[in-house]
């Protein structure tokens, strides 16, 4: 069901960035609207993967710099029956992490140092197995195309009294102009905001079942929206785009579950979660769907148990 959502929500936007096109250019502007469109999603394709990362100044380590922290990605990796991903580390300290990557033979993971030093090793584990079902679910190329696209229609939209002056066969006139360069990227923004919070929820219980403890991530959750409004995320807040790709919004003041909030509430997440965790207990421990058993609780401690 979350798939076809969020292929409905895709076609939607595309659709629009389309519809701009036509609106300002009648048919040869439809057609441009594509040609671009189909160029900039090239582009993200092969290269957004290392412009985000580079934006955050992530690091990448191998084993001999973090082995405890390269070895639990390795770990959970296997359990998802996905190929080693690139990790990288953040140095900041707003808790908080990221997938990216076209694909999971080319995927990357990245945490901060505040995720490290504020989180027990088990809500480490559930935090990063959820970015690892991000890859598994192909949620990043799939939010990279979105990202990408409402991109464009915003770029449309900044040249549509340009357009909509010189060319006056388009039929929107002066008003027409005015309301399009409004709407337009108001609408592709709840699409895309739509489609983020769908694969949020996917993520959770896909991430829970790799990690095998559904109540360590929703600890996470909490940790993490608790601190994210209390440390500023410098690079996040002059990057606003980028909000969507991190496990909690690193942005202050969006707590609401609404039409221009880039991640579901917070409480709702933790709540599926919760509910997620009973169901495996009434099972045995074992995780109501894939091949991932349930373990045992978290253990106390600091961020290494």
């Amino acid at each position: 069901m979350n798939i076809m959502r969020t292929g409905i929500l895709l076609a939607g936007m595309t659709a629009l960035f389309l519809a701009i096109g036509y609106l300002l250019g009648g048919q040869s502007g439809m057609l441009i609207a594509l040609v671009v469109s189909v160029g900039m999603n090239f582009f993200s394709y092969w290269n957004s993967d290392k412009m985000v990362l580079r934006m955050h100044g992530a690091r990448q380590i191998d084993r001999a710099q973090a082995p405890e922290f390269y070895d639990m990605i390795a770990e959970l990796a296997q359990r998802a029956q996905l190929p080693m991903p690139k990790v990288y580390i953040m140095d900041n300290p707003q808790p908080n992490a990221f997938a990216t990557g076209r694909n999971p033979e080319n995927a990357a993971v990245a945490a901060t140092t505040g995720l490290l030093r504020n989180l027990s090793r088990d809500e480490i584990e559930g935090v990063m197995a959820h970015e690892l079902a991000h890859v598994k679910n192909y949620d990043t190329l799939t939010m990279t195309i979105t990202a990408t696209i409402a991109g464009a229609i915003s770029m449309l939209a900044n040249f549509a009294m340009f357009f909509g002056g010189r060319d006056r066969n388009n039929g929107l006139g002066a008003i027409g102009t005015i309301l399009l360069m409004i709407l337009a990227p108001l609408a592709a923004m709840i699409v895309q905001m739509a489609i983020s919070r769908t694969r949020e929820y996917s993520a959770d219980r896909l991430g829970a079942q790799i990690s095998g403890r559904p109540r360590a991530l929703a600890s996470a959750l909490s940790k993490i929206s608790g601190l994210a409004h209390r440390v500023e995320n410098h690079t996040a807040e002059a990057n606003p785009a980028t909000a969507h790709m991190f496990i909690i919004n690193p942005l202050s003041g969006a707590r609401m579950d609404n039409l221009f909030s880039t991640h579901p509430a917070t409480e709702n997440r933790i709540n599926a979660l919760m509910q997620m965790d009973q169901e495996i207990a009434g099972m045995g421990g074992m995780a109501p769907e894939g091949p991932w058993t349930g373990r045992q609780a978290p253990r106390s401690g600091g961020p290494w148990g």
